[in-house]
């Protein structure tokens, strides 16, 4: 089963924080709270980041020049298309912040889900369930069907995913 998700099915969100907002993709809840989402956010100005406890990251810029994150005894570099892992619980903040930046989120529950984030135009991935985000759009072939993709397209599927797109896609497994 291949599901096409576009912007019609997203949901913006206030950041936990209150400065800003999120688009959330799509999300996976236990009875216990969330155990993974998936999110596109602006970073548009310097400034601190929501503590998420509990919640593993990873933040790959999809579109802008990208930033550092600074805090915790820590200075990471958000730059584009390289994807950047922290604990949710780490005090950090935007800085160096030039130009307004695309993200892309992943977010998984410690301890709870198994989740790998890569980035390529084309591959092989196997999970309970694999997502294949695209920042640009273009054309993609997913297990032998051609999905045209708008940017900020993403497409879920089950199982086995092999992968072929004219520009780099995400690609995120997710098992629980």
């Amino acid at each position: 089963m291949i599901r096409h998700l576009t912007q019609a099915d997203y949901r913006a969100q206030p950041w936990a924080n209150g400065r800003g907002e999120t688009l959330e993709l799509c999300r996976r809840d236990s009875t216990r709270g969330m155990l993974w989402r998936l999110s596109v956010a602006m970073v548009a100005e310097d400034g601190p980041f929501s503590r998420l406890d509990g919640i593993e990251r990873v933040l790959t810029v999809i579109d802008g020049p990208g930033f550092d994150l600074v805090g915790d005894g820590m200075r990471l570099r958000a730059d584009p298309m390289r994807p950047l892992a922290f604990a949710g619980e780490a005090a950090l903040a935007a800085k160096g912040v030039s130009a307004p930046s695309r993200d892309f989120n992943l977010m998984v529950a410690r301890g709870s889900v198994g989740a790998t984030l890569t980035v390529g135009r084309e591959g092989q991935a196997q999970a309970e369930t694999v997502a294949l985000f695209s920042p640009t759009g273009g054309l993609v072939t997913v297990n032998g069907g051609l999905i045209r993709l708008e940017p900020l397209d993403l497409v879920l599927t089950q199982g086995l995913a092999i992968f072929r797109a004219e520009a780099p896609l995400i690609a995120v497994t997710l098992e629980a």
